[in-house]
């Protein structure tokens, strides 16, 4: 018997001793945040499909790997994979001259034809990229020599080269990783040109990225990159606290993974430092007046609750001043957005005449109005990984009570909510504008578009002038009649209450201290990786 435990015991330990070993090589694949020069962040995210002519996955991601043929930067658009280009006269032709000497990861060379490729891969899913107007300007895409390529436009349109610089969908994956000549359907592979790439990948798990020694600019100092998919808050938390990632960062949907509390105490900590971006987007609840059976309709409904959000509290106490309070859908900064429209601060009182005027009225004691028996009721949905939304939303739910507007909150995948947008199946829902780089004509090109702010803006009692005139702006080469007609779009927005802003958001680092060159781009889509380095 005693030989039988002896030997149970033997087997027992050893089984340990190869548990332990499996997980010290699952870390050694995941990355140690410990490991000297390494980035391992968290994302509640997988990094998902990484085809950049789609939109499955995550944009930081994918802003390592891919390029475009320029930048936008705080200076302008700047030469990227592109070293210079001219426009023509009437603003429909423009000719890029390529940087010579760039290779995608795969050795393929990076070229006229592979411009061509990509651009005429995406627009061969036109359908798909129908929010990005120049997506519809496109006639043709034609190679002059080996780094010549020509891009002729239907009509003059002015934002042309702020949507080529974008994170997706202009942006050159290697022709080898095309699927019978197009990526409509899938690639076979992520090459790109960029400063890093995808070596491996656990689905919901992890992504490894290592440095791409051969990048034309030069490789990067940080020579492996992590994304660890890990649950927003206290999980993300712990695991920066133990060395299991060490950077963290707000991701492409708006939301931190760690509450402002919990970066304060690692800063406190003196381990790490927390670094802001300057104000990027304008977090908002978008509202469905396309639903014509439905309260969210009504313009007065849309109004009340707009005067019925403390954005000033949210601003400082929930947010710690991290946010300013946003009145308008963009702030002054945003070009063309600085124009004069009807103030709406905080009015309780108001809000509830505006509810009673339009008929909505609260009867024999009840909490929630009725007009023609039908309650004041809707969904308000959220993103279930953001602890920031969930606790604005419950805080917004209890100020709505207050003036006789029953609020269900519903948290969701921000996949699922996406997917609301798109079909119109909401009533209000948390949502950011673009951001600093592309607006506003990006935010605004998406009023007409299925697969954004379409059901939004329909039920607009001028939607169809709206979408005139944003169709005009879009070609405008007068730039003062962009300015009159940018005006006339946003007050007609504004006025109608359709997009409800909440704060002014930016892009929030949670980084070691001893990482040095943290940066941001105009974009609050990605960061700029290949430029830190580890003191």
């Amino acid at each position: 018997m005693k030989i039988r435990k002896l030997f149970f015991l033997i087997v027992v330990m050893y089984a340990m001793a190869l548990l332990a070993g499996c997980a010290g090589g699952n870390e050694a694949k995941t990355g140690s945040a410990k490991s000297g020069n390494e980035l391992v962040y968290a994302t509640a995210k997988d990094i998902n499909d990484m085809n950049p002519h789609l939109y499955a996955g995550s944009m930081p991601a994918q802003g390592m790997v891919y390029e475009s043929l320029v930048e936008n930067t705080k200076d302008g658009i700047k030469p990227l994979l592109a070293e210079s280009w001219e426009i023509s006269e009437d603003g429909k032709v423009y000719t890029f001259h390529l940087r010579k000497g760039v290779k995608f990861h795969d050795g393929e060379p990076f070229n006229a034809e592979a411009v061509k490729r990509n651009i005429d891969a995406v627009q061969h899913n036109a359908k798909k990229h129908s929010w990005i107007k120049l997506s519809t300007k496109i006639a043709s895409c034609n190679v002059k020599d080996e780094y010549t390529v020509e891009l002729v436009l239907s009509e003059p349109y002015y934002p042309t080269l702020v949507e080529l610089s974008m994170t997706r969908p202009y942006v050159f994956i290697s022709p080898k990783n095309f699927i019978d000549g197009e990526t409509k359907d899938g690639v076979n592979g992520y090459k790109g040109t960029g400063p890093y790439r995808l070596t491996e990948h656990k689905v919901d798990q992890y992504a490894a990225f290592e440095a791409n020694e051969n990048y034309w600019g030069g490789p990067p100092k940080v020579k492996k990159m992590i994304a660890k998919v890990l649950p927003a808050g206290e999980t993300t938390f712990l695991a920066l606290q133990k060395g299991e990632v060490n950077f963290v960062f707000t991701d492409d949907r708006g939301a931190d993974s760690l509450d402002v509390e919990a970066m304060n105490k690692l800063a406190n900590s003196g381990e790490y430092q927390i670094v802001r971006s300057e104000a990027m987007n304008t977090k908002m609840i978008v509202a469905n007046s396309s639903k014509t059976d439905h309260p969210v309709h009504e313009t007065a409904v849309r109004e009340a609750i707009w005067y019925s959000v403390d954005r000033e509290t949210i601003s400082k106490q929930m947010l710690n001043g991290t946010e300013t309070p946003a009145h308008t859908l963009f702030s002054p900064n945003v070009n063309y957005a600085n124009v004069e429209l009807k103030k709406r601060g905080y009015d309780v009182d108001k809000a509830k005449k505006l509810l009673e005027e339009a008929g909505w009225t609260l009867e024999n004691g009840s909490a929630v109005r009725t007009k023609n028996g039908s309650k004041l009721a809707m969904k308000l949905y959220y993103d279930v990984n953001s602890s920031s939304q969930k606790s604005q939303a419950e805080f917004i739910q209890n100020s709505l009570k207050k003036i006789g507007i029953q609020l269900e909150l519903v948290g969701e995948e921000s996949t699922s909510i996406a997917k609301r947008r798109s079909t119109g199946d909401y009533d209000l829902l948390f949502n950011q504008t673009w951001g600093l780089a592309y607006d506003p004509q990006n935010t605004i090109s998406a009023f007409t578009s299925e697969s954004s702010y379409l059901h939004t803006t329909k039920g607009m009692a001028k939607a169809d002038e709206l979408y005139k005139k944003i169709e005009e702006v879009m070609v405008s080469t007068n730039e003062e009649a962009r300015k009159s007609l940018y005006a006339d779009i946003l007050t007609m927005v504004h006025n109608e209450a359709v997009f409800i802003p909440i704060t002014n958001g930016s892009v929030t680092v949670v980084a070691p201290k001893r990482l040095k060159g943290i940066s941001f781009k105009q974009t609050q889509y990605e960061l700029p990786f290949e430029q830190m380095y580890f003191e």
